[in-house]
């Protein structure tokens, strides 16, 4: 993967984009990225600035956070209850006889 650009790099390659003075496909050759690339930069900034519908770039990162601590809660939550079942089975579990 690509190393990501810095965001004044990004902000500077969407004020360019916007100002139309050459085509999306032109900047983004003279800058080194695609133009798929530079068209998303651009609707994201747009939406990070209310022109467009969408998450926006913290609401994005709020959400990857989320899912991530959901995940590892998911995982505590089937570890604890195979704790809760094991624990439960050994004390059902008569003690074996000394031979009394």
């Amino acid at each position: 993967m690509p190393r990501p650009h810095p965001p004044e790099f990004r902000r500077r390659a969407v004020e360019l984009a916007r100002l139309r003075e050459k085509p999306v496909a032109q900047i983004a050759e003279d800058l080194g990225i695609s133009d798929s690339c530079l068209r998303g930069w651009v609707q994201q900034a747009d939406v990070d600035e209310g022109r467009r519908e969408g998450l926006t770039t913290e609401e994005r990162a709020e959400l990857v956070r989320l899912r991530r601590e959901n995940r590892v809660q998911q995982m505590e939550i089937e570890i604890l209850k195979r704790a809760a079942a094991f624990f439960a089975r050994e004390n059902v579990l008569p003690l074996p006889s000394s031979g009394r």
